[in-house]
């Protein structure tokens, strides 16, 4: 298999993991910076360049687009698949696990657990929004924030209308959600590859915070997750169309609820509380649905 990863920087842990995986199964590997790819787009078919050279071949696609870049990233991706590479995560299922306000609101849609969340935009609505909501304290989170940065919580409802006011100010898209209390500042982060979770691992805030991420100080261990963990995961990812995710979950009186789904979850956090290869398992996932794609295509000529 002839595998491409792109990736801004190829010495990140994740990137350096999927590389060595790769190499490890015997396949071609390159890291291509997606700022760095150039497209041609015509009625007569698609081409990409990267620093002067034709990218052609390439038999998958690992896409790791930070948030920074996912508009010019996704389009990267999308040339991709118009010329016939297999991808895990497609780019439309990029953005929609990006967009945290279309991710709950398919999510909810397919009866999903996850915790309330209200979104309005008029500063005339933001008393009547927060009574759909219920009493505080609430969580705000920016609607593309990431590893926790832009996710507050407020515990009286003064502060959070304050908030609210200040974030419109900024012209920022925000959505409130319900504090899980009984969740006690931890969350469950299952790694989906293939519709299965390979490995799971429990997060625990520091204290006096309530954010679990592991770049905001949390600390992480293995765990085994439930049949019912396993299985909200699984339908999240699906819904969104990711073959590939790290699905948040937290752990309620009413089940587990999602979080979030992160569409280019990082290995190095995981691998290291788990001891699982997690590469190796996304690199074997690329290489069976590689293999599948040939066979299937033989087998119409």
């Amino acid at each position: 298999m002839k595998l491409a990863i792109l990736s801004r920087n190829s010495k990140l842990y994740s990137t350096r993991r999927l590389v060595e995986a790769a190499r490890e199964h015997g396949h071609s590997v390159r890291v291509l910076d997606p700022l760095r790819c150039y497209m041609r787009i015509a009625s007569d078919g698609f081409s990409m360049r990267y620093k002067g050279k034709p990218i052609a071949g390439y038999h998958a696609v690992i896409p790791r687009i930070g948030a920074s870049i996912t508009r010019y990233g996704s389009a990267v991706l999308r040339q991709f698949e118009l010329m016939d590479t297999f991808t895990p995560n497609s780019s439309d299922a990029i953005l929609r696990a990006r967009d945290k306000l279309r991710c709950h609101q398919l999510l909810a849609a397919e009866r999903i657990g996850l915790p309330t969340t209200v979104f309005g935009d008029n500063p005339d609505d933001t008393h009547d929004l927060l009574s759909m909501l219920g009493a505080p304290p609430h969580v705000i989170k920016l609607n593309e924030g990431t590893q926790g940065a832009g996710v507050m919580l407020t515990e009286k409802l003064s502060a959070s209308q304050g908030v609210i006011e200040a974030l419109r100010g900024l012209y920022a898209n925000f959505l409130v959600q319900e504090y899980i209390e009984e969740a006690r500042g931890a969350d469950l982060r299952c790694f989906v590859v293939g519709g299965r979770v390979v490995a799971a691992m429990k997060r625990q805030a520091p204290k006096g915070d309530f954010r679990s991420n592991l770049h905001r100080g949390g600390t992480a261990k293995g765990v085994r997750s439930s049949v019912e963990e396993e299985d909200v995961a699984i339908r999240a990812a699906r819904v969104l169309g990711l073959g590939v995710a790290g699905v948040d979950l937290i752990r309620s009186r009413r089940g587990p609820l999602v979080l979030e789904v992160n569409a280019s979850p990082g290995l190095e956090g995981i691998e290291d509380a788990t001891g699982v290869d997690v590469a190796g398992e996304v690199v074997s996932y690329l290489a069976e649905r590689v293999r599948r794609r040939a066979v299937k295509r033989a087998a119409s000529r």
